[in-house]
């Protein structure tokens, strides 16, 4: 089986090398040459752009920032759908929109590819380690086609539904992590201000009813926990500006479908302040370090 990864960013590179050390040969295009190279480095064949990269292969994967990148990807006169192989599965793992990735899939198959929404969590240690989850809209007979790849790059894969679903699973995790490191921080340091150690107070939350995956793995006051952003300089991780993307995608689907995340605005509002304080691309529990007047 050949494949063709479009997108080696911080997680796609990750990625990518774990289905070719599972033995996939595999194509890759990115516009950041230096990840070229390393994908090239770990046995990758890079390409100059993303039509080559998809030219006469079995698997087309894409892990791309935005919406509007997917779209740009896979329509229009110059896209995949009009120059890949309709033989192709399409499998697209970024974090976008859930009605774009719908539209996305409706053109696809009304051009004969099958085609599932697959985005992930688990962070860039996840897709080092092979322990991504994926959240899966499509066809179910689409899902168990990929699912070998998938079992590649995961270690829980879910069908959530039709197509979209994926997308839809994804943004509302998003926005609860979100909204969970908000509230986490603010405890933290409401510990911090009365004195108490906050590895310790970070134990007995972890062991209350405040437990949470924040405290437990990504904890975000420096020097309590070892190997995360929060005691690297907030270096690395998810990025601020992607946290406050998926919190936007949940609020504006939110506002489509006239349903009330009070919560999840007012965390899109902390976020966008964090963002706009020169924070955008640090890990997003720097947000621990946020004040607001």
């Amino acid at each position: 089986m050949k494949i063709a990864f479009l997108g080696l960013g911080n997680m796609g590179l990750l990625m990518a090398i774990n289905l070719i050390k599972a033995g996939y040969q595999a194509n890759g295009f990115d516009l950041v040459q230096s990840q070229l190279d390393a994908f090239a480095a770990a046995g990758g064949t890079s390409m100059g752009s993303a039509s080559q990269a998809a030219l006469d292969v079995d698997v087309i994967i894409s892990m791309l920032p935005a919406s509007h990148h997917v779209e740009a990807l896979y329509l229009g006169d110059s896209g995949l759908l009009a120059t890949a192989n309709p033989k192709a599965l399409l499998v697209d793992c970024s974090t976008i929109s859930p009605k774009v990735s719908q539209a996305i899939a409706a053109v696809a198959k009304s051009q004969g590819f099958a085609m599932i929404d697959a985005p992930v969590s688990g962070g860039t240690a996840g897709a080092q380690a092979g322990t991504l989850t994926f959240m899966v809209g499509g066809d179910a007979i689409d899902v168990d086609r990929a699912r070998p790849l998938l079992e590649k790059m995961g270690k829980n894969i879910f069908h959530a539904g039709a197509s979209g679903s994926g997308q839809t699973v994804k943004v509302c995790n998003n926005m609860l992590l979100g909204i969970q490191m908000l509230g986490t921080s603010e405890a933290l340091r409401l510990g911090l201000a009365n004195g108490v150690d906050p590895k310790v107070l970070s134990d007995i939350m972890s062991k209350s009813s405040g437990r949470n995956w924040v405290l437990e793995l990504y904890n975000p006051c420096p020097g309590v926990m070892e190997n995360v952003p929060s005691s690297k300089g907030y270096v690395g991780g998810f990025g601020v500006d992607l946290m406050l993307k998926d919190l936007s995608l949940a609020t504006d689907n939110a506002g489509a479908l006239d349903a009330s995340v009070p919560l999840g605005e007012l965390s899109r509002k902390l976020y966008e302040a964090h963002s706009k304080a020169g924070n955008g691309a640090l890990d997003f529990s720097s947000v621990f370090n946020l004040t607001v007047d």
